[in-house]
C-alpha cells in the first residue's frame, strides 16, 4: 500500500486553513466532476479528492492524518503503525464500517474498519423551555494505551490526550489535555473507562456530554493478552522437555513452580488457573513451552551432541514423508 498524500492531491500547503481547503475542493470537483469533464482520467480523479477531502475537511482526522504522514511522502510504501490513533480524542459518531469501502486501500486502513473507529453518536438531548433551548454535550471518545500492571492492579494515572482544535486563522492545532483517570482492576483491551461530564459542553442548561476511553494495552515484555487470558513463551531446555521437571515460571503474582510433564514437545502449553487479568472468572496464564538449545561451542559440548545423533533414532522430519 502506497502513502496519499491528501495535501499533494488538492495543491495545498500543509498548512492551508480550512476554508483554503473548501475552495480547494470546490474548484478542483468542478474541473474533474466526471459528468462535465473532458479531462483524461476525471472519474479516478474526481474519487481522489473527494477521499482527500473527507479527511482534511475534518479537524479531527486532518490532526492525526497530520502526525501521522509528517515523515512520509507521496507513493512511498506505507503501513500505518499499530495504535497510531491513540491519544486522540473525537468526537462521537463519524464513520460507520461501510464508509470507508468508497474510497482507496489506504484511506480504509487509517480512517475505515481497522482504525481511527469512532463510537456511537452520544449526547445532543434537547429541549425547549418557553424561549430558552437547551441540549446535552456530545460524548467524545478517545483510545488510550496503558501497561498491562495497571489493569492487573488497578491505578490512577494522568493520561494526556490530544485535542484537534481550529484557531483564529483557521489552521488546526492540537492542544494536550491532561486528566486523572482511575483505572479500575480487571478492565480488558476494548473495554471503556467512562468519565462523565469529560466531553463537550452543552447548550443553555444541557448538562456536559461523556468521554469515553477505549483501553488497549502496550505491548508487554513477558505476556501477550487474549481476552482475561495471558501467555508467556517458557524457555526450557532439551533434556527438561524430554525428562520432566519442574521450573519456576514468572506471573503477575510472583514466581510460581510449574511441572513440565515428560516427553513434553515445544509448543505445548501449560496452564496456570486464574494467573491472568482478575475478574469474577479470573484470566488464565498459559506457558508455551519454547525449546532452547545449548550452543556447541566447545569439543565436549561437540561430543555430546554426536552422541545423541549416533544413540538416538530421531528424524524430526518424519512428519513430512522425507
Amino acid at each position: 500500500m502506497q502513502f496519499k498524500d491528501y495535501y499533494e492531491i488538492m495543491g495545498l500547503e500543509r498548512n492551508a486553513t480550512q476554508d483554503e481547503i473548501k475552495r480547494a475542493y470546490r474548484k478542483l470537483a468542478r474541473k474533474f466532476h466526471p459528468d462535465v469533464s473532458k479531462e483524461p482520467e476525471a472519474e479516478a480523479r474526481f474519487k481522489e479528492l473527494g477521499e482527500a477531502y473527507e479527511v482534511l475537511k475534518d479537524p479531527e482526522k486532518r490532526a492525526a492524518y497530520d502526525q501521522l504522514g509528517a515523515n512520509w511522502k507521496s507513493g512511498q510504501e506505507f503501513r500505518p503503525p499499530p495504535d497510531w490513533d491513540s491519544g486522540f480524542e473525537f468526537r462521537g459518531g463519524g464513520f460507520t464500517p461501510g464508509d470507508g469501502a468508497a474510497f482507496s486501500d489506504f484511506f480504509e486502513s487509517l480512517f475505515g474498519q481497522g482504525g481511527f473507529q469512532r463510537g456511537r453518536a452520544g449526547g445532543g438531548a434537547f429541549h425547549a423551555s418557553g424561549e430558552a433551548f437547551h441540549a446535552r454535550g456530545e460524548d467524545h471518545h478517545a483510545k488510550v494505551l496503558i501497561d498491562l500492571e495497571d489493569a492487573l492492579n488497578g491505578a490512577t494515572r494522568v493520561i494526556t490526550l490530544q485535542v484537534p482544535e481550529i484557531d483564529a486563522q483557521g489552521r488546526v492545532r492540537t492542544r494536550a489535555r491532561n486528566l486523572n483517570v482511575k483505572i479500575p482492576k480487571g478492565i480488558k483491551q476494548g473495554q471503556q473507562i467512562r468519565l462523565g461530564g469529560q466531553g463537550a459542553a452543552g447548550v443553555g442548561q444541557g448538562g456536559s456530554g461523556d468521554l469515553y476511553l477505549e483501553v488497549k494495552f502496550k505491548p508487554h515484555p513477558l505476556y501477550r493478552v487474549e481476552g482475561r487470558d495471558l501467555h508467556l513463551d517458557l524457555p526450557v531446555a532439551p533434556w527438561e522437555a524430554a525428562l520432566g521437571a519442574t521450573v519456576q515460571v514468572p506471573t503477575p503474582g510472583g514466581l510460581v513452580d510449574l511441572t513440565v510433564p515428560p516427553n513434553s514437545g515445544g509448543g505445548r502449553k501449560l496452564r496456570l488457573k486464574g494467573r491472568g487479568i482478575p475478574g469474577a472468572a479470573p484470566g488464565d496464564l498459559y506457558a508455551v513451552l519454547k525449546i532452547v538449545l545449548p550452543p556447541a561451542t566447545t569439543e565436549a559440548a561437540k561430543a555430546i551432541y554426536r552422541g545423541m545423533q549416533e544413540e538416538l533414532a530421531f528424524n524430526p522430519r518424519a512428519g513430512l514423508g522425507v
